[in-house]
């Protein structure tokens, strides 16, 4: 769908809606993507809805089974609780950006392929990006520490143990890395 230009002095509307559009750059994944959206347009929707990327999912849209966690400068958010516009030129990741730029898996994901992180798949970029940011504040977490790094995040699959494998996995990797790279 195209959306009009508004006549000089006026601001774009949606034409099915006739709410008014806003110009917001989203910084993601490294990636500037200049959109219009409705001020009440939740990031959840606008990363997969008007950026294209698909990764975040949208589970209980009240910020309780972590589905839809991105990373918001770093810090995790649920997307199902933020306006878009709210974070106008901050820096954005998705499980999408997790990887590194040659394509290789980040520690994280290594580890939940290794240790069978995931069944089902629908809280999977919830935890990654959780993670990632958990094992950032805490590069080498005890197993209780693991489970409190996750305990907002919801999966009805796997019964968690192998989630804080991959954790404690994630962490062993990330150290052989630090160290290799020493």
């Amino acid at each position: 769908m195209s959306i009009p230009t508004a006549p000089t002095g006026t601001q774009p509307t949606d034409p099915s809606t006739g709410e008014v559009l806003h110009e917001v750059r989203l910084h993601v994944n490294d990636v500037v993507h200049e959109v219009r959206l409705p001020a009440r347009r939740l990031l959840s929707d606008a990363l997969r809805h008007d950026v294209g990327l698909t990764g975040t999912h949208v589970g209980c849209e009240h910020g309780v089974c972590g589905a839809c966690t991105v990373l918001l400068d770093g810090d995790p958010v649920r997307a199902c609780l933020v306006f878009a516009v709210s974070v106008a030129g901050q820096e954005l990741t998705t499980v999408e950006g997790l990887a590194r730029p040659d394509g290789t898996l980040s520690p994280v994901q290594r580890a939940f392929k290794e240790c069978h992180g995931l069944q089902c798949g629908f809280c999977t970029p919830g935890f990654l990006t959780t993670i990632t940011a958990g094992l950032r504040d805490n590069p080498e977490p005890t197993e209780d520490e693991a489970r409190e790094m996750i305990g907002g995040n919801l999966c009805r699959c796997t019964g968690y143990q192998n989630i804080v494998a991959s954790v404690c996995r994630a962490a062993e990797i990330g150290r052989l890395e630090r160290e290799a790279g020493a």
